[in-house]
């Protein structure tokens, strides 16, 4: 027993060059049959070969238009040049994985047909949308861009989508900010509106009352006072009478002048605030803004991507070596235990 174990513990570098040299021969030969297998099924007989096209992209600023060219003072991040952060660039990950993007690139180049997908098929769709996510992908760089990275048979029609989705990317995030935009837009439209007929009654209801003489009740009574005083001095009746007649209408009007006046001082204030954030939500409904910088448009590749066959042939050549030197190991282990077996049997 301890002769066993002293012999396990012998085995160090030298027992392994032993044991490779003495199966020399037959690693040999895996080797071999891993180095042609490997090259001859990679090869595009079995693996479709695909060309890879990239974009690369940085998100803008989630800047309206509205606030960057019309607003009296831009505030930080308003500027309509400058570049996204992290937050930008989640938004447009989560937007490039989105159902809409990919739906609409689906359509645009018949990829069922062209992934050759039975559309008779039960699970079409599933089928479709797993090699979709196989071929088309997105990730972050490590200087906070945006890639996307598409890989098909065909290297034009892997550049066309990479390039459409890029350009999909606007379209899908202004559509849904408009969304929300024009709902702002109609709020704003439906008071602005209303605060303009409410300014236009005020404004008839004072020209109604100027027609009855009351036009500026602290200056007109202030001189219509004084006016009869005069008259009481001078004894004039007439000029009391007619006198007394305008100052009832103003005491009459008066009070309902002055609301007026002032409510119409406080409604012009506002309806100028609303006509400026009339303007801005139109704005912003109406127009549509860049979400993107391109660093780099896709182009035609001319060479594959994939598969990399010396690497399937080193990798495969590996494994295959190391498997067998397991099996051969585990053959050896098998073959000594059966030997000690039978030795025992015979001395006993």
């Amino acid at each position: 027993m301890a002769d066993d174990i002293k012999r396990s513990e012998d085995f160090d570098s030298s027992n392994l060059v032993i044991f490779l040299y003495k199966w020399r021969k037959s690693l040999f030969i895996v080797m071999v049959i891993a180095l042609v297998g490997s090259w001859f099924f990679s090869c595009p007989w079995f693996i479709t070969p695909k060309f890879k096209s990239t974009v690369i992209l940085f998100p803008a600023s989630n800047t309206s238009v509205s606030k960057a060219l019309l607003g009296e003072q831009s505030a930080k991040g308003q500027d309509l040049t400058s570049f996204g952060e992290d937050e930008q660039a989640e938004q447009l990950l989560q937007i490039l994985n989105s159902n809409k993007i990919r739906d609409k690139v689906v359509r645009q180049f018949n990829l069922m047909a062209h992934y050759g997908i039975d559309s008779t098929s039960s699970y079409k769709y599933s089928k479709l949308f797993k090699e979709y996510e196989n071929n088309i992908s997105f990730r972050r760089t490590e200087y906070m861009a945006v890639q996307i990275s598409v890989y098909d048979a065909d290297p034009q029609m892997a550049a066309n989508i990479a390039n459409t989705i890029a350009s999909l990317l606007d379209s899908t995030k202004n559509d849904m900010q408009r969304q929300r935009s024009i709902k702002g837009y109609k709020v704003v439209e439906a008071e602005y509106n209303t605060m303009k007929q409410e300014v236009s009654e005020i404004v008839d209801s004072l020209i109604v009352l100027g027609s009855l003489g009351v036009n500026d009740v602290e200056y007109q009574s202030q001189v219509l006072n004084q006016q009869y005083a005069i008259a009481l001095m001078n004894g004039n009746k007439t000029a009391q009478i007619a006198l007394q007649k305008k100052l009832d209408i103003l005491g009459k009007y008066g009070g309902i002048y002055m609301s007026l006046k002032n409510a119409l001082e406080f409604k012009t204030e506002q309806l100028t605030l609303l006509q400026a954030k009339f303007k801005e939500s139109k704005v912003d409904a109406e127009e549509n803004l860049p979400q993107k910088f391109i660093v780099s448009d896709a182009f035609q590749a001319e060479r594959k991507s994939y598969p990399v066959r010396w690497l399937i042939v080193i990798v495969s050549t590996i494994s295959a070596l190391f498997i067998a030197i397991i099996v051969i190991m585990i053959m050896e282990k098998i073959s000594d235990y059966n030997t000690h077996k039978k030795f025992q049997l015979g001395q006993s």
